[in-house]
């Protein structure tokens, strides 16, 4: 019988053997740094799906509401500027607090009535300056990235201008190699440059060979037509399968598991493994790591990038469903206040208090920046 119990892969020092090689350690590091990588990625893959599902059912409609609170607050400020008893600088301060609060509204919807209101205060034209701000943002991306930006990215969704720059330069690096090829081809080659070619094409080639002898051990012990008990058989073939799906993404660390999963190599085996067979084997897991590492990075970008969470904030699996519970209830208690503060534009007095309490609020939170650096 096969036995499902997956085991650690790791080479040990044997008896006769102080300690491992240069290629023995190297192979354990990866072996650790992949597993890492891979429990990071499947916390991911896990935990993504229940933060949508909360994300959607509980903070997305308080941050309607407190959306729609927000259009009532400016339009509640404007009609009290024509209120009299006012100040000059009082009025300032409610002008640039109504800009402030219709420019972050108007990034997220179109309203036209908003959009007199933040020209009039403002004393500019809104649609001038996001036309400026994008073409400010593509200059700066092209700047980057060091490469023109197609004309037509829609800056309104950072997921499709993520996946176009993404294919932009994959196009543009295909050039780039096409083009060094054919330079390259046009170039007498020296006898050290064909050497070296030659080194790295058989480099290659054992590389594929020795991914493929695994893969021809394990299909042929797991053969499913070779078994005559229909159970057996039916376990076979599920195993075939990862077998088929490990071998297509040229996962090596999952074909040496599975072999190790069906008893086809022991512990001494994986010991003995040659010196020369080790640097096959590692030179394929470090491009395994280096796959999973960009899995890992477009998982985060994108998610940040979807749920508008600034890319240069530490996250983890771990901590994001705290850190929404934390967004869900600094919402509720921001749509209180913006409830509270709704009732006060009627009369003069209660504004004047109000806009004291909020200039108050923004010079202490004006020095508490000024003391964090």
């Amino acid at each position: 019988m096969l036995q499902s119990q997956k085991t650690a892969l790791s080479i040990a020092a044997q008896q006769d053997q102080a300690t491992l090689s240069k290629g023995q350690k190297a192979f354990n590091k990866l072996i650790q740094q992949i597993e890492k990588k891979r429990a990071l990625l499947a916390a991911w893959e896990e935990v993504i799906p229940a933060f949508r599902k909360k994300y959607a059912e509980q903070l997305q409609p308080l941050i309607d509401s407190s959306a729609e609170l927000q259009v009532q607050l400016v339009h509640a400020l404007d009609r009290a500027m024509a209120l009299k008893g006012l100040t000059k600088t009082e009025r300032g301060f409610m002008a640039g607090l109504i800009t402030d609060l219709a420019a972050d509204l108007l990034s997220e919807r179109d309203d036209a009535e908003l959009k007199a209101i933040y020209n009039r205060h403002s004393g500019s034209d809104l649609d001038e300056e996001e036309a400026a701000g994008r073409m400010g943002m593509k200059s700066m991306l092209e700047g980057m990235l060091g490469m023109k930006l197609d004309d037509d990215l829609d800056w309104d969704s950072p997921e499709e201008v993520l996946q176009r720059v993404q294919a932009q330069m994959q196009e543009q690096q295909a050039q780039d190699e096409a083009k060094r090829e054919e330079r390259d081809a046009k170039r007498k080659k020296s006898a050290k440059q064909l050497a070296k070619e030659e080194r790295l094409q058989a480099e290659e080639q054992q590389t594929s060979l020795s991914i493929r002898e695994i893969y021809r051990k394990l299909a042929s012990a797991l053969h499913p037509d070779r078994e005559t008990d229909l159970q057996e058989r039916e376990r076979k073939n599920a195993l075939m399968q990862r077998v088929n799906q490990a071998y297509a993404e040229k996962n090596l660390l999952q074909l040496l598991e599975l072999q190790l999963e069906i008893e086809h190599i022991d512990q001494d085996a994986l010991n003995n493994i040659s010196e020369v067979r080790l640097k096959h084997y590692n030179k394929i897991l470090k491009e395994q790591l280096f796959e999973l590492e960009q899995s890992i990075d477009e998982t985060e970008s994108l998610f940040c990038m979807q749920f508008g969470i600034s890319p240069f904030e530490r996250i983890n699996p771990g901590n994001i469903t705290k850190q929404l519970d934390v967004d869900i209830a600094v919402t509720r208690n921001s749509m209180r206040t913006q409830q509270n503060d709704l009732l006060v534009f009627e009369d003069i007095k209660k504004l004047k208090a109000w806009i004291k309490k909020i200039r108050k609020e923004a010079r202490q939170q004006d020095d508490l920046e000024d003391w964090s650096f």
